[in-house]
């Protein structure tokens, strides 16, 4: 299998916050590999714009600690040199005047014109006034901009008008790097690509759904923005609640973004409210060697939250009665993040009670090891009856697809080179956002007004008690956590 790599028309990506670890990270690491790919065309070029007196040698110094810092094995020397050559450095003031007319003049008229704006969202604002006010952003030109997008529904309107008064919404990519994973992906083009799945797609032929984002780290180093935010708005209103929108929306009449973005939007609208008794929240507690959470965020009297899980369900003739089990925690079991669709027992068993139970489990990997799974049930080899038991279909990427599957694309390697392109496939809309937060906040403003203190739950556990209450109500289990 060949996979065909098309370059990108030439451009000029402007990363504000360039010197941040963001951009050190994730945003120059992929940019290498779509260099080295050969996606990225000679003419293309990034500019670093930060605070800083740093010039371009400097700065591509510093990137090239960046790549060797964050990209595993060797780095071919003359690579690493001819990337960093298209790198630049201006030295610029968010909200001040001092570095946007070197900005102009280096910018070029003949090629697309990208904006990330990997800085702080109160910076936003001032980013797209001054690219406005210096003529430095046309109607052809892009942002790009990271979340969180807003705090609940009344900060993100204010954020959306913010943009709005400068770009169309045509420009905007609002980036979720969930929604760049390659398997994340798969899920449209498992449903929608194959005959099989597609009409087993629905609330007759599948029991539940998990969906579980669960992670090994806690919050320090983070803590004073986590505290704030807590897991609901950190990764339930917008990851979570987009990979909820993708396995459940309804087939889009083409593959564009706008089709696709509308789909997801009328999940968002048909959700349920979640009753009390359908949401629990958790904190990871300390032991001799972790610290708990409260010690992580300097906060002794937090009420934060660093585990969530709850019971969705979703009022639309496809799902009406099927529930969505979304649970996301930190400090947990293992690092994993997965989407698990269990379909219905077969309807008759004609090996009687003594074969067991057996259900078909969909499960599609999304880290580590991005790959999908389908559990079917076999007959035991060996003599001895009728003995049944489950085996799985494996479609793990790096096995299936071989030299191929060996480097699945990082999600901002796809991402940044969709925002070139103009492709807003995987980006979300404002009116997505504002959906989302509407549903969420009523949920945050039930549990604030009563005040309860997050159930304890030990370090390296599956999170607390009352999520594993939460699934034995309905004879459910959740799915092992596990790497």
């Amino acid at each position: 299998m060949v996979s065909r790599v098309i370059p990108v028309d030439p451009f000029d990506l402007v990363i504000f916050g360039g010197t941040g670890d963001l951009a050190r990270r994730k945003i120059i690491p992929a940019l290498y590999r779509r260099f080295i790919a050969g996606q990225m065309p000679p003419e293309a070029r990034i500019i670093g714009a930060a605070r800083g007196d740093l010039d371009d040698a400097a700065y591509r110094d510093q990137m090239r600690g960046a790549l060797a810092e964050f990209l595993s094995g060797d780095l071919n020397a003359d690579d690493v040199s001819a990337f960093l050559d298209r790198l630049h450095f201006v030295s610029i003031d968010a909200t001040g005047d001092a570095g946007w007319s070197d900005l102009r003049d280096l910018m070029r008229d003949d090629v697309i014109r990208a904006f990330y704006f990997s800085v702080a969202p109160s910076l936003f604002g001032a980013l797209a006034q001054k690219l406005h006010d210096q003529d430095i952003a046309g109607p052809q030109s892009r942002i790009v901009v990271e979340k969180p997008f807003g705090r609940n529904l009344k900060t993100a309107k204010a954020l959306n008008e913010t943009l709005a008064r400068h770009f169309d919404e045509t420009q905007i990519y609002r980036i979720d790097h969930y929604l760049g994973k390659e398997t994340v992906q798969n899920l449209m083009a498992v449903r929608f690509g194959n005959v099989l799945f597609e009409p087993l797609w629905n609330a007759q032929y599948v029991d539940h759904i998990q969906i579980t984002v669960a992670e090994t780290v806690g919050v320090s180093g983070r803590g004073a923005f986590y505290d704030q935010a807590g897991a609901m708005r950190d990764m339930v209103q917008n990851h979570m609640m987009q990979l909820l929108c993708l396995i459940a929306m309804e087939p889009p009449s083409r593959f564009e973004p706008d089709a696709v973005r509308d789909e997801k939007l009328k999940v968002i609208r048909a959700l349920d409210p979640v009753p009390s008794d359908d949401i629990v929240r958790g904190q990871y507690a300390g032991t001799d060697d972790i610290p708990s959470y409260r010690q992580d965020v300097e906060n002794p009297d937090s009420q934060t939250e660093s585990f969530v899980a709850m019971k969705v369900g979703i009022s639309n003739w496809r799902w009406a009665g099927t529930p969505f089990y979304l649970r996301t925690g930190k400090r947990l079991r293992a690092r994993a993040s997965e989407i698990a669709v269990v379909f219905k027992d077969a309807p008759h068993s004609i090996f009687g009670e003594e074969a067991g139970r057996h259900r078909n489990i969909l499960t599609i990997r999304l880290q580590p090891n991005e790959g999908m799974m389908l559990g079917v049930t076999i007959k035991e080899p060996g003599p001895g009856g009728m003995r049944l038991v489950d085996v799985p279909l494996d479609m793990t990427f790096a096995d299936a697809l071989g030299p191929e599957g060996e480097h699945v694309p990082d999600a901002y390697e796809r991402l940044v080179m969709d925002v070139i392109r103009g492709n807003q496939t995987l980006f979300m809309r404002g009116d997505e956002v504002e959906a989302a937060w509407a549903w969420t906040d009523p949920l945050v403003d039930a549990w604030e007004a009563r005040d309860e203190r997050p159930a304890l739950y030990e370090p390296g556990s599956s999170g607390p008690e009352e999520a594993q209450i939460l699934m034995h109500r309905a004879n459910r289990r959740w799915r092992e956590i596990k790497e």
